[in-house]
């Protein structure tokens, strides 16, 4: 090949490499950024990256998720850190919404928590409710000494869970604070839910935990061995949400593409991926998560639905999102 044939050969590769790789540069920063706060058990259990996967397929959109608790998580968008929520807190949600941040509130999944512990129940739980549960551990960890010092771990994050686990001991007849404070039994904080479970598990010890992350840990990962004992009632219900950041609060935020996840949340597509997310990998136990949009509409609505309305509604009348916090400009989402 003669020398010049050479030069047009190569100019003719670069010019190809150059074209290609103007043409992935525009293509990615041409994609849109969407901050997402959102929960640890989402994360830990892996159904985030797969609605990441699923998400980024079908639209133009950077999706980036911040998986930390649920308090953590609302303090970011209420600084604007944040587009969007995706959380299991409704005591915290509703606290948000009054105070102006959030808007376009929307329920979209729900599983449960559950009660784990070592193989052995030493505090002999089994078959209890929730309630008599606590009691029955409180009353070992005050009057029994264990090798592991500790016969209950708490995240203690002002998560979700936290939230939740506060809740469970003021039904018990327990003052949260006091029992917190007995620390030769009661360890705390121990993080995210994932290391709460492995901290669990290194002392042998008891602790609350949402059903996905336990089962992606116990069954998927096998890196405890800490059986469940209690879930599936009303008092251990867990509902997840999706909100907007209010873009009268934070002008900054990307509005236009929150209220997208949150249609790609809601639709047929996105309730099916949380409903069969899992499905594969757990066999018997079941799967994660379950769908609620179409759950929560029914008329008459089932057992279920009422424990969703009573748990996760707010306001008077009691609604997923009260009037006053929907976005005018997306009142369809209601419809």
């Amino acid at each position: 090949m003669k020398i010049w044939q050479k030069m047009l050969l190569i100019a003719a590769v670069v010019t190809v490499l150059v074209i290609a790789g103007t043409f992935a540069y525009l293509q990615y920063f041409s994609r849109r950024r969407l901050l997402v706060s959102s929960t640890t058990s989402l994360d830990d259990t892996g159904l985030l990256k797969e609605i990441e996967k699923a998400f980024e397929a079908r639209y133009p959109i950077d999706i980036q998720f911040t998986a930390v608790g649920t308090g953590i998580a609302i303090e970011q968008a209420r600084n604007g850190d944040a587009d969007a929520l995706l959380v299991h807190s409704p005591s915290q949600e509703k606290t948000f919404l009054e105070q102006g941040f959030g808007a376009s509130r929307k329920i979209i999944a729900y599983n449960f928590f559950t009660i784990v512990g070592p193989q052995d129940d030493p505090a002999k739980i089994s078959g209890l409710n929730t309630t008599e549960a606590l009691k029955k551990i409180a009353a070992y960890g005050r009057n029994t000494t264990r090798p592991s010092g500790y016969v209950w771990v708490s995240r203690g994050d002002n998560s979700g869970t936290h939230t939740k686990e506060q809740s469970l001991w003021k039904a018990a007849g327990f003052t949260y604070a006091t029992v917190s404070n007995e620390t030769s039994w009661y360890l705390g904080p121990a993080g995210k839910m994932g290391e709460t479970l492995l901290k669990a598990e290194e002392k042998s010890a008891y602790t609350l935990s949402d059903i996905g992350t336990y089962l992606a840990f116990y069954e998927k990962e096998q890196t405890i061995t800490l059986m469940q004992f209690i879930g599936e009632s009303y008092e251990l219900l867990n509902v997840y949400s999706v909100i907007t950041v209010n873009q009268t609060r934070q002008h900054h935020v990307n509005i236009n593409d929150s209220i997208t996840f949150i249609r790609f949340l809601i639709s047929d597509e996105g309730q099916q991926l949380i409903e069969d997310y899992g499905e594969s990998d757990y066999g018997q136990s079941g799967r994660l998560f379950h769908k609620a949009v179409q759950l929560i509409k029914e008329n008459p609505p089932s057992q279920m639905a009422q424990w969703i309305i009573k748990y996760a509604f707010i306001g008077n009348p009691a609604s997923e999102c009260p009037p006053q916090y929907r976005d005018r400009n997306y009142l369809d989402l209601y419809s």
